[in-house]
């Protein structure tokens, strides 16, 4: 079970007991907000596309956030084309619902994170099912996702 890798990949790094799992699902933005208490932008969703040569790019984002096609392609040089979930589940280990960028143990994954967090101290990830999340800082959600770094891909409701 993909919550199971996560909450080992979490027991290595000694926060493991951060990991909050609740009896409600939190598989989209608005569930996930509802049950951690929290404003739905503070939720950081991770989104999956396609590669061109193979392999997928994981953007983690701000839960209001959209993608910006035309920032996307200046930042990666092609369009952005979303995986499906079997795709998703083939890369990345967990499924829609519940992916996050932790414990993904494949070299054909690139991860990021998109500026559209920066507005705020802490965020909260899923942990890998459609039921679990963790509220970690910027530092920290860069850091334990093995993030190549920031970047500028999305745009906020207020751009829109």
């Amino acid at each position: 079970m993909s919550i199971e890798k996560v909450r080992e990949y979490f027991r290595e790094l000694g926060i493991e007991d951060r990991i909050r799992e609740f009896d409600v699902s939190s598989a989209t933005v608005e569930l996930a907000a509802k049950a951690a208490g929290t404003e739905p932008a503070r939720i950081c969703k991770t989104i999956s596309f396609r590669k061109p040569e193979g392999g997928c790019i994981l953007i983690q984002t701000a839960g209001d956030s959209r993608i910006n096609n035309s920032k996307f392609k200046k930042q990666f040089g092609f369009k952005a084309k979303m995986l499906t979930p079997d795709e998703v589940l083939q890369y990345t280990g967990h499924q829609v619902g519940g992916v996050c960028a932790f414990a993904v143990d494949n070299e054909d994954v690139d991860i990021y994170a998109d500026v559209s967090m920066k507005r705020f101290e802490t965020v909260f990830p899923a942990c890998g099912s459609s039921s679990s999340a963790i509220e970690l800082t910027l530092e920290e959600l860069v850091d334990y996702s093995k993030s190549l770094g920031w970047i500028d891909v999305c745009r906020l409701p207020d751009q829109e």
